[in-house]
């Protein structure tokens, strides 16, 4: 699969899933890269971006030193899925979180490793996203400001609306993947983060 070059620079999210180890996949470490989670995505954008941003620093916060458990963190999002992009952002954070509404895995016949019932939409909150480990019920708050540093809205509609430029059509690809590049560089300054209970 061919992808940006930067899509390589982007650190990856490591957690730890027993339900990979009791399978015997692996040893129970899993690895996602931004490339990993465009393809399940089918696109590059500031959404998807900003979603794994947004679990990369929001479990590091939640987890410190440990590694993340994935299947046994609560995802909780402040908007309906059809409101902006807030369902494409829940499909990530399940993709790397493991938590899914009642669509997840059900877990084996004495309950254990059940996936669902742990991803939650329109949840009144003063943030965008809240992680919350199972174990220990300690959350972290987590918002996402891309216009902070980008217009993803003004590139996309200098492509696509009727007095578009043909240079600027050709180059919008290029010009769009830019953008998301620079929300990855400016990762400090479009998350923000505040620790619960």
């Amino acid at each position: 699969m061919q992808y940006p070059q930067f899509f390589d620079t982007i650190e990856k999210i490591v957690l730890y899933d027993d339900l990979s180890q009791f399978l015997g996949v692996n040893d129970g470490i899993l690895d996602f890269s931004y490339a990993d989670i465009v393809k399940s995505a089918g696109h590059s954008c500031a959404t998807v971006a900003g979603a794994y941003l947004m679990a990369l620093d929001g479990l590091k916060a939640l987890y410190g030193a440990e590694l993340p458990q994935r299947g046994y963190i609560k995802v909780e999002l402040a908007k309906e899925p059809t409101i902006e992009n807030t369902g494409a952002v829940g499909c990530v954070l399940s993709n790397i979180t493991g938590a899914t509404t009642d669509y997840g895995f059900g877990g084996i016949p004495t309950g254990k490793y059940n996936r669902r019932g742990t991803l939650f939409y329109a949840v009144a909150m003063d943030a965008d996203v809240c992680f919350t480990r199972l174990d220990t019920n300690e959350k972290v708050y987590v918002t996402y400001t891309p216009q902070k540093v980008v217009n993803p809205m003004a590139i996309l509609k200098s492509a696509i609306m009727p007095d578009a430029k043909e240079e600027d059509v050709k180059s919008f690809p290029h010009r769009f993947q830019e953008m998301v590049k620079t929300v990855f560089e400016n990762k400090d300054a479009v998350i923000t983060i505040k620790k619960g209970s």
